[in-house]
């Protein structure tokens, strides 16, 4: 399907208006509603599993299979970019109308950095194979910090990328709207808001670092891999709206997505002997998430007040 450049033209212009329709459905929302939240997720999911359809029928049901495995893989895992996503606006007291621009930027913000990732990451894996290893056995690592690690915390006066844009341009107290800088005095000064967005974007970094290794353990076919991460990312939006008034009530979540990133590095480090099929795959992380998830609504603090 992506033999030629008129197709990888029609899959950039289809992320982008697809982006511009997002933005334009919440734009000026300063609450939304968990129903349509749901309702929009939902349909992300399904546009996300009809373009893997796709590729099943122009592909063959080897590629379909792998860019589903590795599209659910990379939606549960941008979960984790909800949690953080949160503890950033909170951080910055971020008013509820001026999170939908730091959202689509940050946003935007990821798909490129994965871009930047996936190529490198790719080019590097063919030219040196052992790298395999040594992305397991971060993943691995990876998934045992995050399940040890008791409570979240977010400093955002240690963040590299605020601290340099602090040396190269001062910034105001308060927030301009939507507005990432100002004039004052004769002089071009940046908004919180632009702090919110460096820091939302140095931030998905490091979450590249984890979630781009982990679908290698599935595929390193780079079509597969740019096409699985960019759909994940078009509906981390409609993900954050729906869950960040309820982030207290999924108590096991972050242990589940542990456990896939465990099983992604054990994966990855056993591959040249053992053949782990893609639907396997597939299955483990449905029943790891599905484990997860009733396991926190079950839980004594799911049926508690969530906090905003």
């Amino acid at each position: 399907m992506f033999s030629t450049p008129f197709a990888w033209l029609l899959f950039s212009l289809a992320v982008v208006g697809l982006l511009a329709a997002d933005f334009a459905i919440f734009r000026g929302r300063s609450h939304v509603s968990l129903r349509r939240a749901g309702l929009w997720s939902a349909i992300w999911l399904a546009i996300g599993l009809l373009f893997g359809a796709l590729l099943w029928v122009t592909d063959g049901g080897d590629v379909g299979e792998a860019y589903i495995a590795g599209y659910l893989l990379e939606r549960s895992l941008s979960v984790d970019n909800v949690f953080v996503f949160a503890l950033i606006f909170a951080a910055f007291g971020v008013p509820a109308a001026a999170q939908q621009r730091a959202l689509t930027l940050g946003i935007v913000g990821a798909i490129l950095a994965r871009v930047v990732f996936i190529a490198a990451g790719v080019a590097l894996i063919h030219m040196f194979h052992w790298l395999i290893f040594v992305l397991g056995a971060l993943l691995i690592f990876t998934g045992v910090n995050m399940a040890r690690r008791q409570e979240e915390k977010l400093d955002p006066e240690r963040n590299l990328a605020l601290r340099l844009l602090r040396r190269l341009m001062p910034l105001t107290p308060s927030f301009h709207g939507e507005r990432l800088t100002v004039h004052e005095n004769g002089r071009r000064i940046a908004t919180p808001m632009l702090a919110v967005v460096v820091v939302l974007a140095s931030t998905d970094v490091l979450f590249a670092l984890d979630s781009i290794p982990a679908i290698f353990a599935i595929t390193t076919e780079p079509v597969i891999v740019l096409t699985s991460n960019v759909c994940a990312m078009l509906g981390l939006r409609a993900t954050y709206l729906l869950l960040a008034g309820m982030i207290e009530r999924f108590v096991y979540l972050k242990q589940g997505l542990a456990a896939i990133l465990v099983l992604a590095g054990a994966k990855m480090l056993v591959g040249d002997w053992i053949e782990v099929p893609v639907w396997t795959s597939l299955v483990a992380i449905a029943i790891i998430l599905a484990i997860a998830v009733v396991a926190s609504v079950r839980s004594p603090g799911a049926h508690e007040p969530a906090s905003t």
